[in-house]
């Protein structure tokens, strides 16, 4: 049993998502597409969005809903709060979040860490950080025995995030056994709606084809507002490492899908990388 200091207590809950077990666990359910276990194929790795569940939900929703959740999880996430360290990994304990607590991946979280490639055990950056503690309820509603090794990623440059990914992808094949690795990120952010969608398919398509240079240096280049560019550079390197070659892109919206409002919109993209 994890100790009160190593659980991870919600920041976002009742903001974000639903406070109360079952209404949260209803609304997944639902933007699952209606039945929470079951059905799609299994990946390297994935990108989704870690806006509030009312504009990124459904785009969640369907990314997790394809794909098969193994019971290992790495969910790798922005730094949102400039708090702690570069590769932050909350390395024992759980994250608690309404009516569950998911464990962490204790051994995978260590072996991370004696691999000395950048990944430290860190809380700080994880405190306040609410881009990995939304995608956890997708993670146990589509797998109940899911664990997490959870990491924020802040202050990298590509060839950094690069090295990361690869060193994830050795220490993941050493365990031989089968682990999908989430890569948290919105796009676009307070532009048009017909602008962001635009621009963020300029970050798609290197996404599509399993490019995270060609990621990175775009969205550098041409200054795109993907707060997750770290998360889904390392993802990619990592699934290209394991033989990944191809994404797919699964769902797109803008939060002005949600409400109407279309002049400073935030878009969101699912994406499964097989």
């Amino acid at each position: 049993m994890a100790s009160e200091l190593d659980v991870r207590q919600p920041a976002v809950s009742g903001r974000f998502y639903p406070a109360a077990p079952g209404a949260l666990r209803a609304e997944v359910v639902q933007f699952l597409g209606g039945e929470a276990t079951g059905g799609g194929k299994r990946r390297f790795g994935l990108v989704a969005p870690h806006a509030g569940y009312v504009y990124s939900g459904p785009v969640a929703g369907k990314v997790f809903a394809d794909t098969v959740v193994p019971r290992r999880v790495v969910v790798l996430a922005p730094n949102h709060t400039g708090r702690g360290a570069r590769a932050a990994i909350w390395a024992r304990g759980a994250f608690a979040i309404p009516g569950d607590q998911v464990p962490v991946d204790e051994e995978l979280c260590a072996r991370l860490i004696e691999a000395n490639v950048g990944f430290v055990a860190d809380k700080e950056a994880h405190r306040a950080e609410h881009a990995l503690e939304v995608e956890l309820p997708f993670l146990r509603a589509r797998n109940p025995d899911a664990i997490v090794t959870p990491v924020i990623l802040g202050g990298l440059d590509g060839a950094e995030c690069v090295a990361l990914g690869r060193a994830l992808a050795e220490v993941i094949g050493a365990l031989g056994e089968d682990v999908l690795v989430v890569a948290s990120s919105d796009m676009s952010h307070y532009l048009p709606d017909d602008v962001t969608r635009k621009i963020d398919q300029r970050a798609i398509r290197p996404m599509l084809a399993c490019d995270p240079e060609g990621l990175f240096d775009v969205v550098e280049r041409e200054e795109i507002s993907m707060c997750g560019i770290l998360p889904a550079t390392t993802m990619l390197a990592c699934a290209r490492s394991r033989g990944a070659a191809r994404g797919t892109l699964v769902a797109y919206a803008t939060s002005g899908d949600a409400f109407g409002d279309l002049d400073r919109v935030v878009g969101y993209a699912g994406i499964v990388v097989d």
